[in-house]
């Protein structure tokens, strides 16, 4: 066997492993990313509140574009076959680039957490609403359009009732008007998500 055959078969079979290998892998991989993707957005949702695979359980998103942000996908999370909450995933434009969020509400329309997916926002001011268990994140959580006025829904400097980030005014108002889009969808959206589901 010539040399220059032998080259190209050992680069055949090399390639041949390699596919075959890749082929077998994929689905493996294919299911840690799933896996991933459900611990970071369903952590947003205490597991006592959902017996079911809320990202399997899609919602219609009619007109998703909202005064201040977008949303992009909405999942419905249930217990005992009642939706216990909604999960949005809402994008806004803030001072570096776009922020995306998770909001989990409740039935009620109340905020049970909110999560920062990916931001691109300065680091060491912007960038902090990415910190895990955000303390100012956590100011939103039981916040509804019931319990807290519309003009509430801005910084104090603006006679709201929020804090900034440090140095990162721009990029507050971007998540404090998200959130307040997103309980504002919830509220449009709720007959239609909850029909035939009992309060209690």
């Amino acid at each position: 066997m010539n040399r220059t055959l032998l080259v190209g078969l050992l680069t055949a079979l090399t390639l041949g492993a390699t596919l075959a290998w890749q082929h077998a892998t994929a689905p493996r991989i294919a299911q840690a990313q799933a896996q991933l993707q459900a611990r970071t957005w369903l952590s947003v949702l205490p597991t006592s509140r959902y017996d079911n695979q809320p990202l399997q359980q899609p919602l219609a998103l009619p007109q998703p574009a909202l005064e201040h942000s977008r949303l992009l996908a909405a999942y419905r999370a249930t217990l005992q076959g009642r939706t216990s909450a909604v999960v949005l995933h809402s994008q806004t434009q803030g001072y570096e680039g776009p922020i995306q969020l998770l909001i989990a509400i409740d039935r009620a329309g109340r905020v049970m957490a909110t999560k920062v997916l990916e931001q691109h926002e300065t680091p060491g001011l912007g960038d902090k609403i990415a910190a895990p268990d955000s303390p100012w994140l956590g100011a939103f959580t039981g916040l509804s359009q019931g319990n807290t006025p519309a003009q509430a829904w801005g910084l104090k400097r603006d006679n709201g009732q929020f804090d900034q980030l440090a140095g990162a005014s721009v990029t507050s108002r971007a998540v404090i008007h998200a959130v307040q889009d997103a309980l504002r969808y919830f509220d449009s959206q709720a007959p239609q998500w909850l029909a035939g589901e009992p309060d209690e």
